[in-house]
């Protein structure tokens, strides 16, 4: 073997592994988002798991890719520990399906013209050639995901081909013949198979060379193969590990519960096979083996192993943890496990879980907000982290809340729960939004630190009064949400009407200091997306005060918002009165800063 046949291997080596990622990143596309949210879906149940383990990963084609995706899924918060073990099994068996149709090349055309063409030697080229004129002709997306398809296993299939043709020599040479055959010790080839899949960080690739080796030198027995392919289903673990560095404790023990799997399952199969079948003599180690033995020994020895480990899902769990301790429970666990489905039986119970977690939307945006705007004087990246995850509270919260609003609204409600359950379902997305424009606001906090842009001292002290009059907005709105106090939801309008005075207001002063070179245009932009913020807080906790004045209007049925709030300016002296009280204690002041 000399040097052109070397580096014909490398070429072929590399033109195998791109095919394989190719055609999983095609495959995926295809069958677009909807793979990871049927995953999510369905993995409720055990056996619905090990399926959709098998189904997923035979699409993606790498069970290190599911398993990241699961170790994803746990650090969000949408799976937890124990659905995602029948996953991880059914992970190992659809890795299996690249090593079925690798087998092809197995095929003999024995002058036959259709038994020729399915030789990998033979359709690669074409679907290579049908994949390339179809991208550059057609302009469809599906068209052209299914050309990648095409194109993937043309690429796959055309650098085994040349891998096989580099590995030719090898036939005649006596000394590999005694180097790869001849070794006694199981654990070498054991060592041997982790290293591969390791480096390759793909077991099917790795089991794919092999069955190149097998196809080129006709020499590769059962004794090299069985501990080789144990050793890739280990070997495969090392992409999983790196995955779950610097996720939560949580994400890491799926990638531990993946390690017990794939070293049980080892373990479970060297025993059968050295311990019980071998002296049993029922298995013959001299046995030459072809592509399509090395397939089947491989998609046998992972389903036994995972039919074997299944019944154990709950301890490979339970040992993860043991092992791994679990992080204290986040805000998104704590908030959201109220939601139970078992409450929806009782109706006035779960309207009232609903409630508890909707208050709890309240608090966090409330926080959010004297987060982001101590961001201005003193930048934190642990506050940043803080806000974060509490956006991803009020983000889980939404979405969970409707879905557990609409199946409670299927059950039978009284007028009143009818009402509030109505008032609850309509907050929900106000208080999102409102998270929303806080995380807006620390963006511009922090895109001000990186640039070194920097407010006038008039700008600070009128933000500073500004944030007084939205802060007011938001605890009176929160207030009279969570104890149900229409008083208090009658104020926040007029407040509001204040704050959208005081945002133009401060927009013209910005202009009079922009004109006399006391301010910077930057500068400009960003109090700008600062004040949008403001007025967007403050126009959704206006939506939420008027949720909790509809609930107890006696024409809820026909309650205008609108309607209600442009009678309310007109004709209401209350309102006139609360709105001279707000004018009073900040639009005031903040004219003064401009004299």
């Amino acid at each position: 073997m000399d040097i052109y046949h070397i580096l014909q291997l490398i070429g072929g080596v590399g033109l195998f592994l791109y095919g394989m990622k190719y055609l999983g990143a095609s495959l995926e596309k295809l069958a677009g988002a909807g793979l990871e949210k049927t995953l999510e879906k369905l993995t409720g149940n055990r056996f619905k798991g090990l399926i959709m383990g098998t189904l997923v990963t035979g699409v993606i084609q790498s069970s290190a890719a599911t398993s990241i995706m699961l170790v994803g899924f746990v650090n969000a918060g949408i799976m937890n520990l124990t659905q995602t073990i029948p996953v991880l099994m059914g992970a190992n068996i659809g890795t299996t399906v690249t090593g079925q149709i690798l087998r092809l090349g197995d095929i003999s055309g024995g002058g036959s013209a259709i038994l020729g063409m399915l030789k990998p030697s033979s359709f690669a080229p074409l679907f290579i050639g049908i994949a390339a004129f179809t991208m550059l002709l057609c302009k469809k997306k599906k068209a052209n995901n299914i050309a990648g398809i095409l194109m993937g296993f043309g690429i796959l299939f055309f650098g085994m081909t040349t891998m096989e043709t580099a590995l030719d020599p090898l036939k005649s040479s006596e000394s590999f013949r005694e180097a790869f055959t001849t070794f006694t010790n199981p654990f070498v080839g054991l060592l041997l198979g982790i290293a591969l899949a390791a480096i390759l960080q793909s077991s099917s690739a790795a089991v794919g060379i092999v069955q190149a080796v097998a196809a080129a030198t006709d020499n590769v027995t059962l004794a090299v193969v069985a501990p080789m392919v144990i050793g890739i289903s280990i070997g495969k673990l090392l992409p999983i590990i790196l995955a779950s560095i610097g996720t939560k404790k949580e994400a890491q023990q799926v990638a531990f519960s993946q390690f017990l799997i794939s070293a049980g399952g080892g373990m479970i199969g060297m025993i059968i096979l050295y311990l019980i079948l071998g002296p049993l003599g029922v298995v013959d180690w001299s046995s030459t083996m072809n592509r399509g033995n090395i397939a089947d020994f491989n998609t046998v020895y992972n389903i036994c192993a995972s039919i074997i480990l299944f019944p154990f899902c709950s301890t490979i769990s339970g040992c993860a943890r043991k092992v791994i301790k679990s992080s204290k429970p986040s805000k998104i666990d704590q908030e959201l496990r109220m939601l139970d489905p078992m409450l929806l039986k009782t109706p006035s119970i779960a309207l009232e879980q609903c409630r508890k977690v909707i208050d709890g939307m309240g608090t966090t945006v409330i926080e959010n907000y004297g987060l982001a705007v101590d961001m201005f004087t003193k930048f934190d990246d642990k506050t940043l982290t803080l806000m974060n995850e509490n956006e991803k509270f009020l983000d889980k919260s939404e979405t969970l809340l409707n879905d557990y609003l609409v199946k409670l609204s299927a059950c039978e409600l009284h007028h009143d729960e009818q009402k509030q359950a109505a008032e609850i379902m309509h907050s929900i997305m106000d208080f999102e939004r409102m998270g929303d424009h806080c995380i807006k606001i620390s963006d511009v906090a922090e895109y001000n630190r990186a640039q070194k842009i920097t407010f006038s001292e008039n700008a600070k002290k009128e933000l500073s009064l500004l944030n007084e009059a939205v802060s007011e907005v938001l605890r009176s709105t929160v207030a009279s949400f969570t104890t149900d106090n229409t008083t208090l939801a009658f104020k926040v309008e007029p407040l509001r009407e204040i704050v959208n005075l005081m945002c133009e207001e401060i927009k013209e002063h910005h202009v009079n200091r922009l004109q006399k070179g006391t301010c910077t245009v930057q500068s400009g932009i960003s109090l700008v997306e600062c004040l949008t913020s403001y007025e967007r807080i403050s126009a959704y906790c206006s939506n939420v005060a008027l949720h909790v004045i509809e609930r107890h209007s006696d024409e809820a049925d026909a309650f205008d918002m609108h309607a209600y709030t442009k009678d309310l300016r007109k004709n209401s002296a209350e309102y006139t009165s609360l709105k001279a009280e707000f004018e009073e204690k900040y639009f005031k002041k903040l004219e003064a800063h401009s004299k």
